[in-house]
């Protein structure tokens, strides 16, 4: 190897090892620890092209946490890869709010992954014909994409026009897989034969109408994936014992912060922090981390009831799966299995739910802990002590 010119063997072609090496020779390094990997090339073909080895996170772990979900019951440890410190503490203390509260009541509202696939119509009269034609014949366009797809579910298909264009929204059950290329896939199999049965312009398999890894009002308000919400009701005693403050003040600053604040932003998302625990699972459990887009929409809502507080969190793009992308690399896999959900549930679908349910937990956690500090003005004093 011509390690003068770095590039003389296609990188593509060469071995993790010898990848490694031309970096270090090249730019005078010591990658010592990023050598130091589990992985290897085999394992991780479908996940990744020219690897040189593996960048670790610290992994720690909040809870147990009670959940009295549709899916998942009982008490759950919930792993979190992050460099951030006092995100793990912060959860744990919301945990312990769950807890002294009776647990957190989950469910799952919808469970539909998305894609939209584009076409383009010679005149506004025949985009009204096109989705004419798609809806009395969506049972032809259902079968055709779920051909040789054991666990693919077409839900319902969705037109959307502007001027010329036409989108087709496609919604499906994916089992327990996230989904994506499960319904990329399918997405170009209803295209293929709509092109064979209908005459018009086929543009794109996916036209950003899904919509996938973007903030968007379409995923907030229709979602994508599975919509969860979880909820606690905190007793007054629980809140002035543990987060130091009232009832009142919560429901004041959730107000002011998450709602009126978001809103006078233009934000999407009207919570405190969502994405900083959907993150630190999605990368601790194998998720496509760019799918924390889609999870930081939904709403922290904080409502007064006779005891205290109602706290529920509204996830409205939460986008998981137990099998497939990540979720069967090494360290990946284990960290599922610490809360029960590792591959295929029994019967099909259901270890995808159960996680929705827990992440929903975490958030819900989080949200807790972070209002709780901002009432009692102990967000800085817990960042001094735990990140510096």
């Amino acid at each position: 190897m011509d390690t003068n010119s770095g590039l003389s063997k296609k990188l593509h072609e060469m071995t993790e090892k010898e990848r490694r090496d031309l970096l270090e020779k090249k730019l005078n390094l010591n990658l010592e620890n990023i050598k130091k990997s589990i992985l290897n090339e085999k394992e991780t073909d479908a996940n990744i092209e020219n690897l040189i080895g593996s960048a670790q996170l610290p992994l720690g772990i909040a809870g147990p946490v009670k959940v009295n979900g549709e899916h998942a019951k009982g008490e759950f440890y919930l792993p979190l890869a992050t460099t951030e410190g006092a995100l793990v503490a912060s959860v744990s203390r919301g945990c312990s709010v769950i807890n002294k509260s009776a647990g957190a009541e989950t469910v799952i509202i919808k469970n539909e992954q998305t894609r939209s696939i584009l076409f383009k119509v010679k005149s506004v009269t025949e985009a009204k014909r096109f989705i004419q034609w798609i809806e009395k014949n969506f049972s032809r366009l259902k079968e055709a994409g779920e051909e040789g797809e054991k666990f693919l579910k077409i839900l319902g298909i969705e037109s959307y026009v502007v001027g010329l264009n036409v989108w087709l929204r496609i919604k499906a059950d994916t089992s327990d897989a996230m989904g994506m290329n499960m319904i990329t896939i399918a997405g170009k199999k209803i295209a293929d034969y709509i092109s064979k049965n209908y005459e018009i312009e086929f543009i794109s398999e996916s036209g950003n109408l899904c919509v996938d890894k973007k903030p968007s009002a379409m995923n907030l308000i229709n979602s994508r994936g599975k919509r969860v919400i979880a909820s606690v009701n905190i007793p007054e005693e629980v809140i002035e014992t543990i987060l130091k403050t009232t009832a009142d003040k919560l429901v004041d600053i959730n107000y002011r912060k998450n709602l009126l604040g978001s809103a006078a932003s233009g934000s999407l998302g009207y919570n405190a922090h969502f994405a900083n625990i959907i993150a630190a699972m999605f990368i601790a459990t194998g998720q496509d981390a760019a799918h924390v887009v889609d999870g930081s929409l939904g709403f922290t809502t904080v409502e007064r009831n006779e005891t205290g507080v109602n706290f529920s969190v509204t996830l409205s793009s939460l986008q998981v799966g137990t099998v497939g992308g990540g979720t069967g690399l090494k360290t990946q896999k284990e960290v599922l299995s610490i809360m029960g959900v590792a591959g295929s549930g029994n019967p099909a679908g259901t270890n995808s739910k159960k996680l929705a349910e827990i992440v929903a937990t975490a958030v819900l956690a989080g949200e807790i802990s972070l209002l709780g500090a901002l009432c009692s003005k102990d967000l800085s004093k817990a960042h001094q002590k735990l990140n510096r």
